[in-house]
């Protein structure tokens, strides 16, 4: 078996944070990483990293998310983006967003507004909303509308997004805000001491494209984008197992591609403690046991990591195995060397 696992903020973005990285312990990892040959290219936005798994960077991004949803045969007619909810607010006279992953939002509160928003706007599109943090918007006219994905945004200052973009979606943004501002579920949240939904982030705009077959047997997430574009390739997408075992027990086909996303949330919200945690499940889950398995029923391993510090792969052959002159290092030593520039 060829395994390739999408592991996205792999080293936590703050080399110098003692706290987070200092005594952090990951024998697994570190005893691939000092067998393997790392590779480093420009960094890359998580979603553009795995769209390249898929064999391109140039793709539609809202229409692929909602293909991965529950309700995702909507996503094959129209034009479609992503509409997520977020709050933005003025911290040192700069606006910065955070996206609903940073505060609560509840699906009765998602639903009104977004209700709210089509009868106000019925004549720009209509909204569908897949889960309390996740939307969508079918636009009536498609609109060029090329922004960052959320991703790159969370917890950032917005300084030029907003007003630095003249189309006419940026223009409608402006009322959207004005309309949210002044609704009943942001008073009532307001009044709880809880963060406004006051604007919403429109990113990954057009229609549902014809992908060729990638190269993979099956793609294995819980991730609606990652889900959506195996979906568009015609690859089987099955749920996330829970370990390396139950891959290996299920896996049909040569060449699996896993998504293992769960180091990304904490990074964006800044929790070093949840990236911590989340960090010794994926060594003990995943990395750990990739020590027996290398060499034996998986033949070359890749760990392809977008981080801050560059699109960073790590490649083990079987053969590698045996460098057991190589010593690890830790992931604070490696962020060091990383920021640096020093590492290879």
């Amino acid at each position: 078996m060829h395994l390739t696992l999408l592991v996205p903020e792999l080293i936590w973005p703050e080399p110098n944070d003692q706290l987070t990285l200092g005594k952090l312990s990951v024998p697994g990892f570190e005893w691939l990483a000092a067998r393997a040959r790392l590779d480093r290219r420009p960094k890359q936005a998580f979603e553009i990293a795995l769209a390249r798994l898929f064999g391109t960077d140039d793709m539609p991004f809202g229409p692929l998310r909602l293909l991965g949803e529950a309700i995702g045969d909507a996503a094959r007619d129209g034009h479609w983006l992503c509409a997520d909810p977020v709050h933005l607010r003025f911290h040192h006279e700069r606006i910065v967003l955070a996206d609903a992953g940073a505060f609560d939002v509840d699906d009765d509160e998602a639903t009104a507004l977004a209700g709210a928003l089509n009868e106000t706007f019925a004549d720009v599109g209509r909204f569908h909303v897949a889960t309390a943090r996740r939307w969508y918007l079918r636009l009536h006219e498609a609109v060029d509308h090329p922004v960052e994905p959320l991703s790159t945004m969370a917890g950032r200052r917005m300084d030029g997004e907003l007003s630095g973009k003249e189309s006419r979606l940026t223009r409608w943004l402006n009322e959207v805000q004005m309309f949210l501002h002044g609704h009943p579920v942001n008073a009532r949240r307001q009044a709880a001491g809880k963060p406004a939904i006051n604007s919403l982030w429109l990113w990954g705009g057009g229609t549902l494209p014809a992908l060729q077959t990638a190269a993979w047997s099956a793609v294995s997430t819980c991730n609606p984008l990652a889900t959506g574009l195996a979906l568009a390739s015609g690859i089987p997408a099955e749920p996330l197992p829970a370990s390396l075992a139950e891959l290996l027990e299920r896996a049909k086909g040569d060449r699996q591609l896993v998504v293992l996303d769960a180091l990304l949330p904490p990074v964006l919200y800044e929790d070093g403690q949840a990236w911590k945690q989340a960090w010794q499940a994926l060594d003990d889950d995943w990395f750990a046991p990739l020590q027996g398995a290398a060499g034996r029923r998986i033949e070359s391993l890749s760990i392809v990591a977008p981080t801050i510090y560059g699109e960073l792969t790590w490649t083990l052959r079987g053969k590698d195995r045996w460098k057991f002159w190589r010593q690890g290092r830790p992931l604070a030593a490696l962020a060091r060397e990383l920021a640096e520039g020093n590492a290879s």
